[in-house]
C-alpha cells in the first residue's frame, strides 16, 4: 500500500486534508486539459476548487510540484498493461496480445494526454524529476519487452545482432509517439484501427521474429 501523502512540512495528512489535496490535483488536471501548463497558476487551481492559494501551498510548493504528483499517479496506471506481456506471444495468438497492448497504450494516452504531454515536455527539457517519473512508468513495459526479445533470441527466432533493450526501447518510443499523436494522423485519413494493427505487427515482428 502506498504511504499516505504528506503536507509541505512533512506532516501526514488526515482524511479531510487528503480530500482537499485530491481536489487540488483534480483541478490541476482539468485545467491542464483546458489551457496547458504555461498559463496555469496557483490562483487558477485554488479558484477552481473554491479555496485560497494559501491552502494550495500547504500541499505543494508550486504548480510544477502538483503536476509532478499527477504524473506519478498516472505513471502507476500503465502497469495495468503489463498483463499483456505475460501472455504467450507466439504466432497469431501472440499478435492478438500485442494488439491489446498497443490499443491499451493508445487508451492510456487518450485518458491522460494532458498530464503525459506535460510530463514528457518537462523531461525533454531536462527536468530530472519528470524524467525519473517517465522512466519508472515506462520501465515495466520496456523491461518486459526486452525479456521477450531475449527469449526469442534464445529460441533462434530473433537475430543476435539486435540488442534486447534497444529493441524494446524503440518499440515503447513508437507506441508512445503514436499514442500522443494518433488523433493528428486520423485527420490525415489513418484511422485508429489501422494504426493499432500496423503498430502491433511492427512490435510483434521485432520482438518475436514472427512475420505475417
Amino acid at each position: 500500500m502506498d504511504p499516505a501523502p504528506v503536507a509541505i512540512d512533512g506532516r501526514r495528512l488526515g482524511r479531510r486534508a487528503q480530500v482537499t489535496r485530491r481536489r487540488l490535483l483534480e483541478a490541476t488536471g482539468d485545467l491542464l486539459r483546458a489551457q496547458g501548463v504555461l498559463d496555469l497558476t496557483v490562483v487558477d487551481i485554488a479558484r477552481k476548487v473554491g479555496t485560497s492559494p494559501a491552502t494550495f501551498y500547504q500541499y505543494f510548493q508550486n504548480v510544477e510540484e502538483a503536476v509532478l504528483a499527477l504524473s506519478e499517479e498516472v505513471g502507476d496506471h500503465i502497469h495495468l498493461l503489463a498483463s499483456h506481456l505475460d501472455r504467450p506471444w507466439q504466432g497469431a495468438k501472440g499478435l492478438s496480445a500485442v494488439r491489446d497492448l498497443v490499443d491499451g497504450f493508445f487508451t492510456y494516452w487518450d485518458e491522460h494526454r494532458a498530464v503525459l504531454r506535460t510530463r514528457n515536455l518537462a523531461a525533454q527539457e531536462g527536468d530530472e524529476r519528470f524524467r525519473d517519473v517517465r522512466n519508472r512508468a515506462l520501465g515495466t513495459i520496456t523491461d518486459g519487452l526486452a525479456a521477450k526479445v531475449a527469449d526469442f533470441q534464445a529460441a533462434g527466432r530473433v537475430s543476435s545482432s539486435i540488442h534486447p533493450y534497444a529493441a524494446a526501447s524503440s518499440m515503447v518510443a513508437m507506441m508512445e509517439r503514436l499514442g500522443a499523436y494518433h488523433f493528428e494522423l486520423e485527420g490525415r485519413g489513418v484511422n485508429r484501427e489501422a494504426m493499432v494493427e500496423t503498430a502491433a505487427r511492427i512490435v510483434h515482428t521485432t520482438i518475436t521474429g514472427y512475420k505475417g
